[in-house]
């Protein structure tokens, strides 16, 4: 229905008054406001370009691109409406190269425009394609920090091993004072766990920037994460009352896996009411377990916390799904920073696609994580699970995962969601013959995370089969033998008030 507020406004107050509406998320009123002009054809660029960016914020990507076309026509030129083509174009999983291309004819210089470009190559098929690219655009541009870091995560999907950072180093001998490349080149390294690598660079960074605090920092993280407790507690004692939750979730690792939960939870506890205790979560279910705590079952053993549905008559038919999903994994091997381990993972968030199957899909999953939550307690603000708001049920991210023969996912936690999950769509022949390919929740074990507690809850695999469970759980699963898994997996993203 048509604001009536908006019968009287020329266009350019139903811009200002739709754009607000798009930063406050009021999307409906937006469309309201800009439909009678819309309706009528408007030759005013801005008007379809704010139209398709309200669709798109809506989920309804399809309708978007036609008002982004719109205003693309109406303005060749504009280098924001070219890139908002383009993206969502890529987030609706249609062919996205051409508009990448021309927005960087527009704006070359614009890294989230080269960045995006870069996750169309590989959505396409195209990785190689993808690192000869960013190879040409940081011969130019080695000052592009997080190209480098983009680079290394491609080289590694497609398989390599060594020397897949190698671009960093060409960077900082050009840009030495660069605290911010030495500062992902590093976090680089430790993401792919090459701690000798790691300690040649901090001391070669130190050589050419000085002591910084980001070479003490990842230096002490070195130290933790390799087991040298002495020296990682020494390096981290400057460091302590450093106001930076990112740093003090390293020194509660440390302490948890040194045997001093006590410690741990001495600084969880300094954490736990800030905007950044999302971090702190699964590290307090660990020190809580360690010592045998009553919190952990406050925070995580209630059993109505996890659910496992069967849901194959929900979805579209398992097989064709599972030809959709395939036609997605588009590289060599696993990603640097993910969990999986003998596998490939999709680019970009599936949920957002347009296709007919994936929208089913997604849908059918919002249902029944509504009907999950509907089961949950009586609401407790000071709890990760159950402090927020209960609706509405959006995403904030979906992938699909390809496993191969003696696949597994190491251990890990998705600090930045509400609710996480993982559907069966095919699952080899011998799963399940002494638990293989089940997922654990609750071991936090990994092999530079050694704890001895184990899961305190398995759930068996079965084709149309979603288990959910809260974010910040710890969750990974076994080994398999022969065959393929290929998953679904979504973070549900936490509601907002409003």
């Amino acid at each position: 229905m048509v604001d009536a507020a908006n019968k009287s406004m020329n266009e350019s107050e139903a811009f200002d008054a739709g754009a607000e509406a798009l930063a406050s998320g009021d999307c409906e009123r937006g469309l309201s406001l800009l439909s009678p002009f819309i309706a009528g054809g408007t030759r005013n660029h801005g008007l379809w370009h704010l139209h398709g960016l309200l669709l798109r914020q809506m989920e309804r990507r399809d309708e978007a691109i036609g008002s982004l076309r719109a205003a693309a026509k109406l303005a060749p030129a504009s280098p924001k409406i070219a890139h908002a083509l383009a993206r969502t174009l890529f987030e609706a999983g249609l062919p996205s190269l051409e508009a990448y291309g021309n927005a960087i004819r527009l704006a070359p210089a614009d890294t989230e425009v080269l960045a995006g470009m870069t996750s169309a190559f590989t959505a396409e098929g195209e990785a190689n394609s993808a690192i000869s690219g960013l190879e040409r655009i940081l011969s130019r541009s080695p000052h592009w920090v997080q190209g480098h870091a983009l680079l290394a995560k491609l080289r590694w999907a497609q398989g390599e091993r060594q020397g897949f950072a190698r671009s960093f180093a060409p960077a900082a001998a050009a840009m030495p004072r660069n605290i911010g490349l030495w500062r992902e080149w590093l976090v680089t390294l430790i993401h792919a766990e090459q701690w000798d690598e790691a300690r040649r660079v901090i001391a070669e960074g130190r050589s050419a920037a000085g002591d910084d605090l980001v070479f003490a920092v990842n230096e002490a993280v070195v130290s933790a994460e390799t087991g040298d407790f002495e020296s990682a507690e020494a390096l981290f004692e400057p460091l302590a009352e450093l106001e930076d939750a990112t740093l003090q979730v390293r020194r509660v690792r440390h302490y948890l896996r040194w045997g001093k939960p006590a410690e741990a939870d001495s600084i969880i506890s300094k954490w736990g009411a800030r905007p950044e205790a999302f971090m702190f979560w699964p590290y307090a279910s660990i020190a809580w377990r360690m010592l045998d705590d009553p919190r952990w079952n406050w925070l995580e053993g209630n059993e109505a916390f996890v659910g496992v549905y069967d849901i194959a008559d929900r979805l579209p038919p398992l097989d064709l799904l599972a030809d959709k999903l395939r036609g997605l994994h588009t590289l060599n091997g696993q990603p640097l920073e993910q969990s999986l381990r003998g596998g490939t993972q999709t680019e970009g968030d599936i949920f957002m696609h347009v296709d007919p199957v994936l929208v089913q899909l997604r849908e059918a999953i919002r249902a029944t994580v509504a009907d999950h939550v509907a089961k949950f307690p009586e609401h407790d603000r000071r709890h990760p699970l159950l402090g927020p708001p209960r609706e509405p049920i959006s995403f904030s991210g979906a992938w699909s995962v390809w496993l191969k023969s003696g696949g597994f996912h190491a251990n890990h936690v998705h600090p930045a969601g509400w609710i996480s999950s993982a559907l069966y769509i095919v699952l080899p022949e011998d799963l399940g013959r002494e638990q293989s390919g089940y997922l654990t929740l609750g071991d936090p074990t990994s092999p530079t995370f050694q704890l001895d507690l184990p899961p305190f809850r398995t759930i068996e695999p079965k084709p149309g089969r979603l288990a959910l469970f809260p974010s910040y759980m710890w969750h990974g699963t076994r080994p398999f033998g022969e065959g393929e898994r290929i998953t679904v997996a979504f973070d549900v993203a936490v509601p907002q008030k409003r």
